[in-house]
Order: C-alpha cells, then sequence, then structure tokens
C-alpha cells in the first residue's frame, strides 16, 4: 500500500516539475515587456510578448502581409492612454484596446480594439475597432533580434528584425 502512495506521489511531483518546466519555457520563448512613455499629456504604456527571430524570416513569412497580425505573441498586445489623444491625426479616446497590425511593405495599418483582453487575433472582429490608422513602414537601420516597442516624445514605434512602423501621437 505505501509503495502504491510513493510511485503516485512520485509520479505526481514529476508531473508538477514537468508542468513548470514548460511554463518557464514558454514565458522565456517571448518574455512579457512593457514600453511606457508620457506623449501630448498623456501616459502611455503597452504591454506586449517579445518573440525572437531565431534565424527565421519574419516579414511576408512568419509574420504574412496584408493580415491582421497580433502584434506580439501569446495574449494580444494592448495600448493604454491615460487620456484622450489623436494618433495620425485621428482621435483615440482614453483607454486600453488591444493592438493590432496589418503589416505591409510601405505602409502599415494599426488597429486599435475595444476588446482588450483576447488570446492573440484568433477572435478578432473589425467591428469592436476604435481606430485604425495608417502608418509608415520599411526596414530599420539594424536588426532587432526581439519584438520591440518604444514610446517617443511625439509618437510610437514598433521594430522586429529589419521591420519598423512608426505613429505620431498628439492632443
Amino acid at each position: 500500500m505505501k509503495t502504491m502512495n510513493f510511485k503516485k506521489a512520485l509520479f505526481a511531483m514529476a508531473f508538477v516539475a514537468l508542468g513548470s518546466i514548460a511554463t518557464f519555457a514558454q514565458e522565456k520563448a517571448s518574455p512579457a515587456k512593457v514600453a511606457e512613455g508620457t506623449v501630448a499629456g498623456s501616459k502611455i504604456t503597452i504591454n506586449y510578448s517579445s518573440p525572437a527571430v531565431k534565424g527565421r524570416v519574419i516579414w511576408g513569412d512568419l509574420v504574412p502581409l496584408g493580415q491582421v497580425w497580433r502584434a506580439g505573441a501569446n495574449d494580444a498586445t494592448t495600448f493604454t492612454t491615460s487620456k484622450d489623444i489623436t494618433v495620425q491625426g485621428k482621435k483615440l479616446p482614453a483607454g486600453t484596446y488591444s493592438f493590432f497590425i496589418i503589416p505591409g511593405e510601405t505602409e502599415s495599418t494599426f488597429i486599435f480594439n475595444k476588446v482588450a483582453k483576447q488570446w492573440g487575433a484568433f477572435n478578432y472582429d473589425s467591428k469592436e475597432d476604435q481606430l485604425r490608422v495608417n502608418v509608415p513602414s520599411g526596414q530599420g537601420s539594424s536588426m532587432e533580434e526581439r519584438l520591440v516597442y518604444e514610446v517617443k516624445a511625439d509618437s510610437f514605434e514598433v521594430r522586429w528584425e529589419y521591420g519598423m512602423a512608426s505613429a505620431k501621437i498628439g492632443s
């Protein structure tokens, strides 16, 4: 009887350990990141998971051009503004939005969707879009191994591999 309980306990511990290792490995593959800054008197916070290139071709292969992309890994990226702002001259009310991108070679579409909590873009619904803006996109001068968002003095920028896109923010 004691041998059976010992085996069950050992199996349970092994199961928990393997689950913990798998969770740890998954978290490290695309670690959670936050980009923050103040633009036009508003606190901007971008929460995202940052996948790595790992030798892959990103734009046009892993991330197809012309299709909605979750703009990160795991949960959809979120964009929070503490005050009403303009993005590319169009009004975005204060709040938290899921953030998606339709990437293109010279122009991309940034999408701010009212359903902030969602896994990736699997249940994305364009009817819930608060704002869509077209932004210039292209190649940066250096390679970014990990996806990076940066809040700047008058804009925010996304960079990964050699691709980059940026949107102007105003009040």
